[in-house]
């Protein structure tokens, strides 16, 4: 809540979307898409805010492939995570599982790397215990 004087608010929500976008590797194993974010120099998931008026669905689509270069189909839907940001407003972000369909993967936007990551190896590349918590729901519906 901000206070003004003697009125108190509450702080609007940020919502975002994004996804783990997921591929087969040579082995039988699974292998996600983890990105780096120069401003925060951190690994995560690939998100990004909703738009006025679009869906979650639609936020997390448009921003996975704004962010990796890879159009994707849903899968599953993953689950939401709850958390206050940076600047101290409180965020909400959805994720779905995700299959490319198009695209060659590489870093845009406020990306300054990506990767395909095993899902092995994933928990130690992740830099936040928020999407840690996201790969735990994922790892569940495998």
């Amino acid at each position: 809540m901000q206070s003004i004087g003697e009125i108190t608010r509450p702080q609007r929500v940020v919502r975002a979307a994004g996804g783990l976008v997921l591929r087969g590797d040579r082995n039988g194993g699974v292998e996600v898409v983890v990105v780096h974010r120069r401003t925060y120099d951190d690994w995560e998931f690939p998100k990004g805010k909703l738009d006025p008026g679009e869906a979650d669905a639609d936020a997390a689509l448009r921003e996975v492939e704004e962010e990796t270069g890879l159009r994707c189909r849903l899968g599953r839907e993953i689950g939401s995570l709850s958390y206050v940001d940076v600047r101290g407003r409180p965020k909400s972000v959805w994720y779905w599982e995700m299959h490319p369909v198009a695209g060659v993967l590489g870093p845009a936007n406020e990306v300054d790397a990506v990767r395909w990551v095993p899902l092995a190896e994933l928990r130690e590349a992740l830099s936040h215990d928020r999407d840690r918590s996201i790969l735990d729901r994922f790892e569940r519906l495998l």
